[in-house]
């Protein structure tokens, strides 16, 4: 991807429990890891964020979960997927994001992971997959006894069985779970007065879209159920729940306001400015025209386009965070920590703006006002690695090394650089007080980089 068409966003990366195709992988090796990862990196973007929140809102309602606690987080991945990780994040590629064409049926993907959340999959799947470890380790040892017997080809057999069994075992229970998680997904849709036609029309776009033909498909070794047996459920709870909702313009807004925004730093200037016209929110349009001319790094249009925008929200923070940003990368630092500090007024606890104000003023040379924002942006959001570079900056300019040393550890640590985590970690705990905040920090990622080396040992 062109780094000029992203220039006003933040990439950072993100490791995630491996996908199903990778658990077949697993198999083939008898299971020998439980977990793989797969190094992504996240689009952090506070406007991005917030209108995802929006959209995110009533559904995690719905679902019992905490609106406060569970962000909604973009993936740089042109694909159309989601997952959840853990209990505090669902992850939506912006390739979804973009292909998408409701708000509805971006909920309906939202709703379908928190049912994950809710109903307790992450948690089930984990010990599904090391009761399956466990038999094919079995398979394995019956196979070694066989083959001292003189038993080769048996013991070969022995061994494919129990791994093939093993995991269809695993793969069984995730469908079920993904059948439940589409019921869930419905009852939230209704619950939060969506339509659930977001969900039949999403389900629509993929039927029949299969890998392998219906023929040559093993049901049996499939993760998912298929596009058209999650169509036809969906039909189905359309059909018992009915679609009573009414519309919603806040949604529209945000769903536009977002798929805008994105789309604006990662395509061309050229497609922005053509597109841009046939948005019907004057403000969205302007948004958008902005970060094509920033793109072509023309400051006079790409200023006078945020500031119309400005004009007419006013007291849109995300507006003058991208003002900001505009401003920040063509060097007019004290205009920026002008806009940004605008910005921090009217979101005073929104961790992404925060971070972008402590740059700022970092780059005005304010390096202990910035270390004060800098450090109130990383305790609200731990996942901001440009955020954690930002900070090690700040403390090595105070002369505060043993800090710098933690917060570049806990930053590579964040990109799943466990080797170089543990080096800034080890001289970070030498370096400050015992038992002070950052020591104690800087001592979590140094026994994570040691136990990752184990493993890494184990395994060879």
């Amino acid at each position: 991807m062109p780094i000029s068409h992203v220039a006003a966003m933040a990439f950072e990366r993100v490791s995630r429990l491996a996908s199903i195709p990778a658990l077949l992988l697993i198999a083939v090796t008898w299971f020998s890891s439980a977990i793989q990862t797969a190094a992504q990196s996240l689009i952090r973007d506070p406007d991005i964020e917030y209108g995802l929140r929006e959209l995110a809102f009533p559904v995690l309602r719905a679902a019992g979960l905490n609106t406060n606690r569970v962000q909604i987080l973009v993936v740089n991945d042109s694909t159309f997927n989601a997952f959840v990780i853990d209990y505090n994040a669902i992850y939506l590629n912006y390739g979804l994001i973009l292909t998408v064409q409701s708000p509805e049926m971006l909920q309906a993907v939202i709703a379908h992971e928190a049912a994950h959340i809710a109903n307790g999959h992450l948690a089930r799947r984990v010990e599904n997959l090391k009761a399956a470890q466990r038999n094919a380790q079995l398979g394995t040892a019956l196979a070694l006894v066989v083959a001292a017997a003189g038993g080769g080809e048996a013991a070969a057999g022995i061994a494919a069985g129990t791994s093939g069994s093993a995991l269809r075992s695993f793969l069984a229970h995730t469908r079920a779970e993904e059948s439940s998680a589409d019921r869930s997904a419905a009852s939230y849709l209704r619950w939060a007065g969506i339509s659930p036609s977001g969900m039949v029309a999403l389900h629509q776009k993929f039927a029949g879209q299969e890998l392998l033909s219906t023929i040559n498909q093993d049901p049996y070794m499939r993760s998912h159920p298929t596009s058209r047996e999650r169509l036809r459920a969906a039909e189905a709870f359309m059909e018992e729940l009915g679609d009573k909702a009414q519309p919603n313009q806040s949604a529209d807004y945000w769903f536009a306001r977002t798929k805008g925004k994105l789309s604006a730093f990662l395509r061309s200037p050229t497609w922005t400015m053509r597109r841009a016209k046939e948005e019907s929110a004057r403000d969205i349009r302007l948004m958008r025209e902005a970060a094509a001319y920033h793109q072509n790094r023309d400051l006079a249009n790409a200023r006078a386009a945020i500031n119309q925008a400005l004009d007419i929200r006013p007291d849109d923070p995300f507006y003058y965070e991208l003002k900001g940003q505009i401003l920040l990368e063509n060097r007019k630092v004290q205009d920026a920590v002008a806009a940004y500090g605008k910005a921090v007024d009217l979101a005073p606890n929104n961790a992404l703006i925060l971070a972008g104000y402590g740059r700022a003023l970092l780059a005005q040379g304010q390096t202990n006002n910035a270390l004060q924002a800098l450090e109130k942006a990383r305790n609200r959001d731990y996942r901001n690695a440009r955020l954690m570079q930002d900070l090690g900056v700040a403390y090595a300019k105070v002369g505060n090394k043993g800090m710098a040393s933690a917060v570049t550890a806990e930053r590579y640590a964040l990109q799943g650089r466990l080797a170089d985590a543990g080096i800034h970690a080890r001289r970070a705990v030498g370096q400050l007080p015992e038992g002070s905040p950052g020591w104690q920090r800087a001592q979590d990622v140094l026994i994570a980089s040691e136990q990752a080396k184990k493993t890494k040992r184990k395994r060879k």
